[in-house]
């Protein structure tokens, strides 16, 4: 729940932020003649992404056997890259605003409604698609899920948006994205081991070390698990969370690992550029 609440959230706040720098400039700059161009983009966008999603589970359900694990693994995996591109591309945008209402004065100078149009559908569809996909991944990790956290997500974001467009709420959004980036990395990071996991069920990837520690076949003598196991109290929040496997191969365990690395590197790399900008 958890883990649906923070992607809906993330995802969901990043559409509500784009949509309200377009309605502030046309609102500032008085052209608001073009709003209806904004929603009718906005609901497009949201029409275009639901299709998005009853295509992806149609074609989940499609697969049995030794194809399921393949497809849950590599969209396990695409899952992942795009999270950490989405991650990376918005450690860049600085100026995201001021590059926005550029697009947008753009669009309205020459009278383009149909690029504005364009703008705000891929803006509402790009943060749909890839909601689709990391729910996707995060229900192949954790089969207890629930559509709940997901919907509170997206409920809390548009009203955290509408606070701070139309209400001028003040919130440190530097902090909030990079608080939510370290927890979405880490998610990231468990969606790799796990996509690996499941071609590893597949005979596509060996495991090397078939289990470097295993506390999954423990039992409490109560018939409890224990809280560290896959269906203990912390274990089964681990692991809806994070991705985290009581029983992982060596090759799992260095896929996180090296994930992280390369993670590691390139937040620091891209923190050294902004420095000197």
């Amino acid at each position: 729940m958890i883990a649906e609440f923070l992607i809906t959230f993330r995802e969901t706040l990043e559409a509500a932020l784009i949509v309200g720098i377009v309605l502030s400039y046309l609102s500032k700059t008085k052209q608001t003649n073009y709003n209806n161009v904004v929603y009718i983009g906005i609901v497009s966008g949201l029409m275009a992404s639901i299709i998005g999603a009853l295509l992806f589970i149609n074609i989940a359900g499609g697969f049995t056997g030794r194809a399921e694990e393949i497809f849950e693994g590599v969209t396990m995996l695409i899952g992942a890259a795009l999270l950490t591109t989405m991650i990376l591309w918005m450690m860049k945008q600085r100026h995201i605003a001021v590059e926005l209402e550029h697009k947008v004065a753009r669009e309205v100078s020459e009278e383009h409604k149909f690029g504005l149009f364009l703008l705000v559908f891929i803006s509402v569809l790009r943060e749909g698609i890839e909601t689709v996909i990391f729910l996707g991944a995060a229900s192949f990790v954790s089969q207890n899920n629930t559509m709940i956290g997901a919907l509170t997500g997206i409920i809390v974001a548009i009203f955290l948006g509408y606070l701070i467009f139309v209400s001028s709420m003040k919130i440190n959004i530097k902090m909030f994205f990079n608080v939510t980036s370290i927890l979405l990395i880490l998610f990231a990071a468990g969606l790799v081991a796990q996509g690996v996991h499941e071609l590893q069920e597949a005979l596509i990837i060996p495991p090397i070390v078939e289990h470097v520690w295993n506390i999954n076949p423990e039992v409490n003598v109560d018939g409890t698990y224990p809280l560290f196991h896959e269906k203990g109290s912390i274990g089964s929040l681990l692991k809806g969370l994070f991705g985290y496997n009581g029983d992982p191969s060596l090759i799992e365990v260095l896929s996180y690992i090296l994930y992280m690395i390369i993670i590691i590197l390139l937040w620091t790399n891209i923190k050294k550029v902004h420095k000197f900008i």
